[in-house]
């Protein structure tokens, strides 16, 4: 799967909109093999990209936990020890 798509689920914040739109773009990019549609496939492209951000926004509203929160500054700053121990 892409690495740039991060998990959204049961952040303090929760994910907004631009994040979902973000992992949908990420993911349509991947499956369609394309960064950039072209101009006959532009509308397909925003419609998949569109309809994958509603289906994970219906799916992150309606995930249960019983775990805490976590907190999104925490989060980056253990993905960054990680990557400064990965390329050091």
């Amino acid at each position: 799967m892409c690495r740039n798509i991060k998990p959204l689920f049961n952040f303090d914040p929760p994910a907004t909109d631009e994040e979902i739109h973000d992992a949908a773009l990420q993911f349509v990019r991947k499956v369609s093999g394309a960064t950039k549609p072209s101009k006959r496939n532009e509308l397909a492209f925003e419609h998949a990209v569109s309809s994958i951000a509603a289906c994970a926004r219906e799916l992150l509203d309606s995930l249960e936990t019983s775990q805490p929160p976590r907190d999104r500054e925490e989060v980056a700053a253990k993905a960054r020890a990680r990557t400064a121990v990965r390329f050091a």
